[in-house]
């Protein structure tokens, strides 16, 4: 097949002259270039100009769980054979990435070659703003665009009320596009379809957030399963059990995602820094350099707060994600860690000095 009807067949996937590119030494090679599509148990779906084969990952399986393959991922494949074996993978632009919930101190890979980051947040329950900090922190670190999509907007019928929510939103993630999005009426997804158009696209949330359904209405057609949320809490069940790419048809690609309960963060210190810029930004005017936005004087962000220009909520998230970011990180960095005790030595030899200064204090007394 000449390279420009494999051009044409896989454009739609995402294929461009710089994928081209970097795969020219496995082309040498008379490997066949795919996107992969689904990932289950050592082997992965992969769309090539021939159509969908199924292919084995055993080549590709490396001790580091950050180089498995994933779905999203670029691959140079065996021409033939049985079974078809996926050679290797051509390098990522960007990678969505949790930690584990495990304590082997290991990253997930969820998505490889993003674009847009679909951040799904229900609106038939009450907002969780940190949890919404939490999932753009992760976005911005994959150097994927995030983009807050507020879905079931029908179930807020007040357009007052509604323009208040996005605005909520709004404010704890700046410099993203906050949508609400109802999949039932249309409203909102000509904004995010146009949004979602130019490259690929990954889809994440909570079980419940209507992700599926969204994911329906973008592609046109009931293709992801839909299961009815809980009449107790209005939260919904698990309906995807993998990642699966999809072409939209109005360009494009989607990966929907199975829902998230656990979001922990993954080596994302700059994700966190650009969710809660305006902090950043406020601490650089601080008069001391390692403020800590307590007590001490000449605090810019202190004085925002007390202005009212800045959440109190918005700083204690700030320091939740750090602390969190940090002990991941540690884990697997030793010179962090030996850093981190020094660092509580020296408070604590700080508490110490003031107690024993308290009691003397107390005795003179």
């Amino acid at each position: 097949m000449s390279s420009t009807s494999v051009f044409s067949a896989l454009a739609p996937y995402g294929w461009d002259e710089a994928w081209a590119d970097a795969f020219t030494p496995y082309d040498a090679e008379g490997l066949l270039p795919g996107r992969v599509v689904r990932v289950d148990r050592g082997q992965c779906d992969v769309i090539t100009a021939d159509g969908v084969v199924r292919a084995d990952t055993a080549f590709v399986t490396p001790h580091d769980p950050l180089r498995v393959v994933c779905t999203g991922d670029w691959v140079a494949l065996e021409p033939g054979g049985n079974p078809r074996y996926v050679r290797t993978c051509l390098p990522r632009r960007t990678a969505f990435v949790r930690s584990t919930s495990s304590k082997r101190s290991e990253g997930q890979i969820l998505a490889a070659n993003v674009d847009h980051a679909i951040v799904a947040v229900s609106l038939a329950v009450d907002l969780d703003l940190a949890r919404i900090e939490r999932f753009l922190a992760l976005a911005w670190e994959s150097g994927a665009q995030p983009v807050v999509v507020l879905t079931k907007a029908d179930l807020v019928p007040d357009a007052v009320t509604r323009s208040h929510l996005v605005q909520d939103v709004e404010t704890s993630a700046p410099g993203v596009p906050v949508l609400g999005v109802s999949a039932l009426d249309g409203d909102g997804l000509d904004v995010l379809a146009a949004i979602v158009s130019g490259g690929t696209a990954v889809l994440l949330g909570q079980s419940g957030a209507g992700k599926s359904t969204l994911a329906n209405a973008l592609l046109g057609e009931d293709v992801m399963d839909v299961q009815a949320t809980r009449d107790a809490d209005g939260k919904g069940r698990h309906t995807t059990t993998t990642r699966n790419l999809l072409v939209l048809p109005g360009g494009g690609v989607l990966i929907d995602t199975p829902g998230l309960r656990g979001v922990g963060l993954w080596d994302a210190g700059s994700g966190v820094g650009q969710v809660f810029a305006e902090i950043e930004e406020l601490a650089e005017r601080c008069r001391f350099h390692d403020c800590a936005h307590d007590s001490e004087p000449g605090c810019a962000v202190r004085e925002a707060i007390d202005a009212g220009e800045l959440p109190e909520r918005r700083l204690e998230s700030y320091r939740k994600l750090l602390r969190e970011n940090q002990r991941i990180v540690a884990k697997t960095d030793a010179r962090l860690r030996a850093e981190m005790r020094r660092d509580w030595k020296r408070k604590g030899a700080i508490g110490r000095a003031a107690m024993e200064a308290k009691r003397g204090s107390q005795w003179r007394s």
